[in-house]
């Protein structure tokens, strides 16, 4: 099962706790079922309204920024990072 590291500002939805597993095979399907395991966990990391990430949020999959979101795929001993996206130029 894919271990995600859930952010500090996200560990009071999961009692405190710094990483999970999780099922899932896409992001999208590893959010989901943190949003049944840790209800609140997805308005936090989904904005429904573009069905995206929420603007300012990266997935880190495996120690690669992803470039396509939610349908980036996840295996089965991957590790899923959700982080504050850094702008700058």
């Amino acid at each position: 099962m894919p271990e995600v590291w859930i952010p500090t500002t996200m560990q009071s939805l999961t009692g405190g706790l710094q990483k999970v597993q999780i099922e899932g095979r896409t992001v999208r399907q590893v959010i989901n079922n943190l949003e049944r395991e840790f209800p609140g966990v997805k308005e936090i990391l989904y904005d429904e309204e573009e069905d995206d990430l929420q603007t300012g949020i990266a997935v880190i999959v495996d120690g690669e920024a992803s470039q396509i979101g939610l349908l980036e795929r996840v295996q089965e001993t991957s590790e899923v990072h959700f982080l504050p996206a850094i702008g700058g130029g």
